[in-house]
């Protein structure tokens, strides 16, 4: 196994990549939608329900030698790019929306497929949601007040609708009517998703990159009236059987797995490492199920992650794992704190069980 860390596309510059390597990792899983707000010192915490942010990049896709510039400087900190994570939501708004562009989104969908193929990355991992990851409360409810994400279904209107103009909880076009989406059901959601992986699969398949699909955060079976689409375990079985291919496989968020009310995230491992269908894994821990949960360090969570560690060494699971994202704690930089503390934890445990590979 290999300890990776991820970096949010505000962070790709020399100090973070240095803070990674120096921190443990020796493999980067990279996003390149710019959605987390606080540039070098990026914050979850925050309320973000009112949307990531605006994208405005429908002109703007990835090409090959912006991957190639991004790689090498990556590489230059004896790093490697294992993979990138999340589409940017104006380069495929019309795939989850069923709206008349998803032809020629899905066309340059394939094109970004092709350059990162030819760059040498791997895996690209994606989440198929219209309201994306939306809801969260945010307090200083961690060990020792720190600031920390959750949710309470007490607290927030789980059908308030998604504006025009937005999915993925961004906004890609401001000038969209006034009004709100239409509710979209579990089978259309299918539909729309199939059409997706369809299309994109053969493409993945040619280009030596897996596809990796992260399940609903929160895990509901719908939110702001729309269906969700991997809200509990089994459901991962039908996104595999969409298409049967290598290039079709699992980003594995274990905190979001833990979360789902009827969930055991030991055998959803075992499962599916042992079916190698796993990109790669979200180490991170909670506190709770669905309807009331929040985000734990690493050690205090419901979750025993040195159990998970060793399903995943005994069924010879040889990719990365990354913290995802992790309480902020009281400093100067609250998120590289509660990295760095997490980034140290999960080396140890590796190492307590010799399955860390340099």
């Amino acid at each position: 196994m290999k300890l990776g860390f991820g970096l949010y596309k505000a962070l790709l510059n020399d100090q973070n990549f240095q803070f990674a390597k120096q921190a443990g990792a020796s493999h980067l899983i990279v996003q390149l939608v710019d959605y987390v707000k606080g540039e070098d010192s990026p914050s979850l915490a925050r309320d973000y329900r009112d949307g990531w942010g605006v994208t405005q990049n429908q002109n703007k896709l990835w090409e090959y030698d912006d991957l190639i510039r991004i790689k090498k400087k990556i590489e230059s900190h004896g790093l490697k790019w294992e993979a990138i994570e999340n589409f940017d939501p104006s380069h495929w708004y019309d795939i989850l929306l069923d709206g008349p562009e998803k032809d020629k989104q899905l066309e340059n969908l394939k094109y970004m497929i092709r350059n990162i193929g030819k760059a040498g990355i791997r895996i690209m991992g994606y989440y198929f949601s219209l309201a994306g990851v939306w809801g969260w409360n945010i307090g200083p409810n961690g060990r020792g007040n720190a600031m920390s994400v959750g949710f309470d279904s007490t607290k927030v209107d789980a059908n308030t609708p998604i504006p025009n103009g937005m999915v993925w909880n961004m906004t890609y076009d401001r000038d969209a009517p006034a009004g709100n989406q239409r509710s979209v059901s579990s089978e259309e959601l299918w539909h729309r998703f199939e059409y997706f992986l369809s299309g994109i699969i053969p493409v993945a398949e040619e280009n030596n990159v897996k596809m990796v699909a992260h399940p609903d955060d929160p895990p509901l079976e719908s939110l702001r009236g729309s269906a969700r689409l991997i809200y509990k375990p089994e459901l991962f079985d039908k996104l595999l059987e969409t298409v049967v291919s290598p290039s079709n496989g699992i980003e594995l968020c274990m905190g979001t797995v833990q979360e789902m009310s009827d969930s055991n995230v030991y055998e959803v491992l075992d499962k599916y490492s042992k079916l190698d269908k796993i990109g790669y894994v979200h180490f991170r821990n909670v506190i709770g199920r669905v309807p009331n949960y929040r985000e734990a360090f690493v050690d205090e969570g419901d979750i025993n992650m040195l159990k998970a560690l060793q399903i995943l060494k005994d069924n010879n699971y040889e990719g990365v794992l990354i913290p995802d994202h992790t309480p902020e704690m009281s400093c100067g930089a609250p998120w590289h704190a509660g990295m760095a503390f997490a980034m140290g934890y999960m080396r140890a445990a590796m190492k307590s069980l010799d399955v860390l590979k340099e």
